[in-house]
């Protein structure tokens, strides 16, 4: 066919219909064994274990003479819980790291002291080994430099 048909003559792509066999290494097997176990089957218990909850407390709220104030109560309990229990935790984290920064600062200025001094004393040895290294092409120079001055002056 020519490139320049307009007919409506379009190339089809062939979808591939491979069957991509499964994997029967060991691990694989026991992974698929433990996702129902493991994973599935304790989401699956605890969703119906919520709405049971929400069901019974429906029941025991709304019935004959039921106390809603008091069933409100026991819900703020619960939502408030979980944040008291965070900052307690992140409270005794900060304490932690307080006490650690201030075990740091009372031994940090003997080795930042010591690691000052190291550096200076590195930064000396370097200074002179590049010294060393530039001084045969500053003698060059220097040589050429004279050579020039006795005998080029202009």
């Amino acid at each position: 066919m020519p490139c320049g048909d307009v007919a409506g003559n379009y190339a089809t792509i062939q979808i591939m219909k491979a069957v991509l066999p499964e994997p029967v290494h060991e691990s694989y097997r026991r992974h698929r064994k433990q996702r129902t176990s493991q994973i599935i089957l304790p989401i699956v218990l605890g969703a119906i274990l919520f709405l049971v909850m929400v069901v019974l407390i429906n029941i025991a709220t709304f019935r004959d003479n039921g106390d809603v104030g008091r069933w409100a109560a026991i819900s703020t309990i619960w939502i408030a819980l979980p944040v008291c229990l965070m900052g307690l935790v992140f409270l005794a984290l900060l304490g932690g790291l307080v006490y650690l920064m201030g075990r740091l600062l009372g031994i940090a200025p003997i080795y930042t002291g010591k690691a000052q001094d190291f550096v200076h004393k590195l930064a000396i040895r370097i200074r002179r080994v590049a010294d060393m290294a530039v001084k045969p092409v500053f003698s060059v120079n220097g040589f050429g430099a004279t050579i020039k001055a006795l005998f080029g002056r202009k």
